[in-house]
């Protein structure tokens, strides 16, 4: 039995990409629509650049395919405009006049591909094919480099109280992830309550010559925006007002602020700067700066604590553990990253740490590894990160491929912990919970005793769990179902002595949670 993989035939009704056909001649973009149209794409169609432009203001399109030559505005303009508004769309122009010069331009522009006129209907279908691969491997490169980036600044922040060292790895990281040029961090003084310059980064360190034309932030201002935990993206002249003066020699270009807050508390303001008209912020690069924030903030907070402790020996016990809560959270924040997007695992990781620990009790375990058992659940399934969400949530048969995409989740989830040490002891969990106990599971074929403990018992949580939760391919088994398939694979998948005693620890605490009126903590 495989608990985890689908195995019903329907398959999922996918959103169809949307597609916008902008050119004054009527027939073109009548032509246009019905072939994109019958190809199964959502197509809309306007006459110029300005209605373009007004569209994709309040609706979001995957390609724009546009007329070079237009009244008005035209395909070229049409793409300065798209940049300066930072509209996250491929644009495709259509022309008459094809030259090279005419492509070498709309490609310094930002477009894509360009077709000529009279063209071929399956020339077009090919190129938006291209072009909706291409935004496929995009996003799921930044999903994967947004995952990998949090969990190298989490290590570092994890794994030291040094502030200064802390607040270094925040601002390479914005900049890394940013774009940026200039990243800076203010930290509020706890006896003055005024913000600080704390830090400064640039890409290449050259502070002095930053410092030229570096703005003066108006700190009022931003304090008031970010105290309410909103973030600020501003581009150009619109940012002018949140500065009391500005170079005229290097005018800003773009900027972002988001808040560091403890427990909704503002403690900090993190700001990345760029000066350079190629280089403008985007929403991802805010939502990605405002997930970095939420994590420093707590281990700035963390530092600071640690920093006032160790000035009185009398309270290195509470140092302690904040440090052991610093070391709980990270363990959270990796476990949410991973199901934060995805409705059907949410709370998976949860429910079998749960399920896990109870059978670590049971067992007789010490609280020590009653723990490490909690929190290897937690990071069992850390490899899934960077597999697709279509994936992971599909409702048919998954192809060799894609078995073999997914069976490959252990090893990446072991190559993820491996090089963080406040990891070391939870690694058997996300490597083992897919052994079988006859030897006939993954990745590495082990059996019987030579699977390490604790994956054979999260295998059991992990596989109760799965059955008694809604998930893409089916609907959520009831418990008396559940139970007589880990009966029925006990001595084949699972660890028979573990199964039968996690089978009555599940008994014991539906029976209380029941007496004890929480219904919902329990499958049906």
């Amino acid at each position: 039995m495989s608990t985890l993989e689908p195995e019903v035939e329907a398959s999922p009704a996918a959103p169809k990409p949307r597609i916008l056909v902008v050119d004054d001649e009527q027939v073109i973009r009548d032509i246009l629509c019905e072939f994109l149209a019958l190809e199964g794409y959502d197509v809309a169609n306007v006459g110029d650049g300005d209605e373009a432009i007004a569209e994709l203001r309040i609706r979001q399109y995957d390609i724009v395919i546009t007329d070079l030559k237009m009244p008005r505005v035209s395909g070229i303009q049409l793409l300065e405009k798209i940049s300066a508004e930072n509209i996250d769309v491929i644009t495709v122009i259509m022309t008459g006049f094809g030259t090279v010069e005419t492509a070498i331009e709309a490609m310094k522009k930002g477009a894509y591909d360009y077709v000529l006129k009279p063209f071929k209907v399956e020339e077009v279908v090919r190129i938006i094919k291209r072009g909706l691969e291409r935004q496929r491997l995009k996003a799921e490169n930044f999903r994967l480099r947004e995952a990998l980036t949090l969990y190298r600044v989490s290590e570092a922040m994890a794994t030291s109280l040094e502030i200064d060292q802390v607040l270094d790895v925040i601002l390479r990281a914005t900049l890394d992830e940013s774009g940026g040029e200039v990243a800076t961090l203010h930290l509020q003084d706890p006896a003055t309550g005024s913000y600080v310059e704390r830090i400064k980064r640039t890409q290449d360190d050259i502070e002095p010559v930053i410092d030229s034309h570096m703005p003066n932030l108006e700190l009022t201002i931003l304090q008031s925006h970010l105290e309410l935990g909103k973030p600020i993206l501003a581009q150009g002249d619109s940012a002018l007002r949140f500065f009391t003066s500005t170079s005229s020699e290097r005018p800003l270009h773009s900027f972002v602020a988001v808040p560091l807050q403890v427990a909704g508390r503002l403690i900090g303001m993190l700001n990345v700067f760029s000066f350079s008209v190629a280089k403008s912020f985007d929403e991802g690069a805010r939502k990605m700066l405002s997930v970095l924030a939420s994590r420093a903030a707590s281990a700035i907070d963390n530092a600071r604590l640690y920093d006032d402790l160790l000035e009185r020996n009398d309270e290195l016990r509470k140092a302690n553990h904040n440090l052991e809560n610093n070391y709980q959270h990270t363990v959270m924040g990796f476990a949410q990253a991973l199901e934060e997007s995805d409705r059907y695992t949410r709370g998976h990781s949860e429910r079998v740490s749960g399920y896990a620990g109870l059978l670590a009790e049971k067992l007789g375990m010490g609280p020590t590894e009653v723990r490490t058992i909690v929190q290897a659940g937690l990071m069992h399934d850390i490899g899934k990160i960077g597999i697709r969400y279509d994936m992971l949530n599909k409702p048919g048969r998954l192809t060799k491929d894609e078995i073999t995409i997914f069976r490959e989740h252990p090893n990446k989830g072991r190559r993820i912990m491996a090089p963080i040490p406040c990891m070391q002891n939870l690694i058997d969990a996300a490597w083992c919970h897919h052994e079988w106990f006859d030897g006939a599971g993954y990745p590495r074929n082990l059996s019987g005793q030579d699977i390490p403990i604790q994956g054979r018992i999260v295998s059991i949580a992990d596989a109760y769990d799965a059955m008694t939760s809604d998930r893409a391919y089916r609907k959520a088994l009831p418990h008396a179902v559940a139970i007589k398939e880990l009966l029925r694979c006990s001595g084949t998948q699972f660890d028979p002595e573990l199964a039968k005693t996690f089978i009555a620890v599940m008994e014991e605490y539906r029976k209380t949670a029941r007496e004890a009126g929480h219904f919902d903590l329990v499958p049906a």
